[in-house]
């Protein structure tokens, strides 16, 4: 009889540690999402129930199967036995892969059967056949699959340089005074704010020694002028991709008449590049009917025959590595070949799109390298580092049968790393950004945000996104995060904001 009860008080003991919510609503740097719902209109409501703990042990199935990129892949032939492009021999040991940003079909309305995958498919490169890039046929890739050294390949990145485009965006760059020279934005499709913070560690302790700071004294790197910031209560749209990303780079919701962030970067001189493992048309835009100046100058989009599906559950490889360590290596060569430039670099990774909430941990080594590596090459200098997410849990799963899912989904992550730029006190720089962490955010902010970067001290004067006037970085729905945001905003406010997961009072109340 004691034996039982010393039996059902572990397996009680042991259940409440696995599955309890502790820390839950813990941030960076000792913090925690402040709930005083006098002072703050949104307060967070915290789950009951966190699986993730218990199911963190068997739900790793990258570990469980011992997945490791290189030989588990298969190698040329099952590469190119999709691929009937005239402009390949199946003999050749180098194919290069297409220039995406080049195809009007991102351009034009898309049918059922236009789509990335299918274009790369069908426009592979012989390498070895000169004549397509001497004759101007075709333009030199930037990605080559080399399978000269083994039969399993690896993938061979090189970012065309191009020097005409890099001296008419200095001309472009000498007419406006932006906040910043450089954005970076690490794009996670599918991590909440939680489960980015329990599977990023080495990420997140780069950011967080730069949290550690008052006014300008940083104790981690007392010689270096950056700060961080983290937004507790970022909310998501939707739960999935299509409800939030026009928001953050369109200002508005889907449509076909509304204009693409990159167009106001490339007018004030910035060189755009974008990458994408997301192998589908949407890689491209969500929203149609674009012009060719909303494309970016460098496009990386990862798609192969190899890949795995979107939602695996497994590391999602490409050759000798996951698929975000060639993206982040193409990332690193477009900062460095622009180093002289404005640039703006876009990243998409869905390394976390399944549902296992685990995949996404095998990113981390590779951020958090690339991060450092441009710290400490002094790459970031005048530069704005933003990390986000859309949303949180992407897929049904474990997780999907108990509020949980819920408030993962509607809490996705959203932090921002700033250089500090002369001249601009750390008030103006900062203090609203600083009050900002704990107030309700959304997409729109973002993308106010992004607009407000790029034209600074101007922003002020430029119209709202309204029916009459579209084309504009502002949009009438949000607010820049370097401006003040009322405290008792609620996810109310907008009317197509679903899941929420914020216990809300009226806005009069005192």
């Amino acid at each position: 009889m004691l034996f039982l009860i010393f039996l059902l008080f572990f397996s009680f003991y042991f259940i409440h540690s696995k599955f309890n919510c502790r820390n839950w609503n813990k941030g960076l740097n000792n913090t925690y999402i402040e709930n005083d719902i006098k002072k703050f209109g949104c307060q967070i409501k915290i789950p009951k129930i966190c699986p993730y703990k218990i199911g963190a042990f068997f739900l790793d199935l990258s570990k469980i199967y011992n997945i490791k990129c290189g030989k588990d892949l298969a190698g040329k032939e099952e590469t190119l036995k999709f691929s009937d492009s005239p402009y390949i021999n199946k003999n050749t040991t180098k194919f290069g892969y297409p220039l995406t940003n080049k195809d009007p079909m991102c351009l034009n309305k898309p049918t059922k059967k236009s789509n990335i995958e299918l274009y790369v498919r069908k426009n592979l490169l012989d390498m070895d056949n000169k004549k397509l890039f001497h004759d101007g046929k075709k333009n030199i890739p930037e990605i080559i699959a080399d399978f000269s050294k083994n039969k399993y390949g690896e993938l061979i990145i090189d970012v065309n340089y191009n020097d005409t485009l890099s001296k008419e965006r200095k001309k472009l760059a000498k007419k406006s005074k932006p906040y910043t020279e450089n954005i970076l934005i690490l794009y996670f499709d599918s991590v909440s704010r939680s489960n980015g913070l329990r599977q990023l560690k080495k990420t997140f302790r780069f950011i967080e020694k730069f949290m550690s700071y008052k006014g300008y004294s940083n104790k981690w790197y007392p010689n270096e002028k950056y700060h961080a910031f983290q937004f507790l209560k970022f909310h998501s749209f939707r739960f999935h991709t299509r409800g939030n990303y026009p928001k953050i780079f369109y200002g508005s919701k889907k449509g076909s008449n509304i204009t693409r962030i990159t167009k106001y970067l490339k007018i004030n001189g910035y060189v755009t590049g974008f990458s994408n493992d997301f192998c589908q048309l949407e890689s491209c835009y969500l929203p149609h009917n674009m012009s060719q100046e909303e494309i970016s100058d460098h496009e990386f989009i990862i798609c192969d025959a190899n890949k795995k599906d979107i939602n695996s559950m497994l590391k999602r490889c490409l050759y000798d590595k996951i698929n975000i360590g060639h993206q982040l290596e193409y990332g690193i060569q477009f900062w460095k070949k622009y180093k002289n430039n404005r640039k703006f670099l876009l990243i998409i990774n869905n390394d976390g799109h399944e549902g296992t909430l685990e995949v996404i941990k095998y990113a981390d080594q590779y951020i958090y390298k690339f991060l450092y590596d441009l710290f400490n090459e002094n790459l970031l200098k005048d530069s704005i580092v933003m990390l986000i997410s859309d949303h949180g849990c992407p897929m049904p799963s474990l997780y999907y049968f108990n509020d949980f899912f819920q408030y993962e989904d509607s809490l996705p992550m959203l932090y921002i790393l700033s250089y500090d730029k002369k001249n601009i006190t750390y008030d103006e720089q900062y203090k609203f950004l600083f009050q900002n962490q704990q107030k309700l955010i959304t997409a729109y902010d973002v993308y106010n945000t992004i607009g407000h970067l790029i034209y600074w001290n101007s922003y002020k004067k430029i119209k709202n996104k309204e029916k009459s006037h579209k084309d504009t970085p502002k949009s009438k729905f949000g607010k820049s995060l370097f401006t003040e945001i009322d405290s008792k905003r609620v996810p109310s406010d907008y009317k197509n904001m679903s899941k929420q997961v914020c216990v809300t009072i009226k806005k009069n109340t005192k």
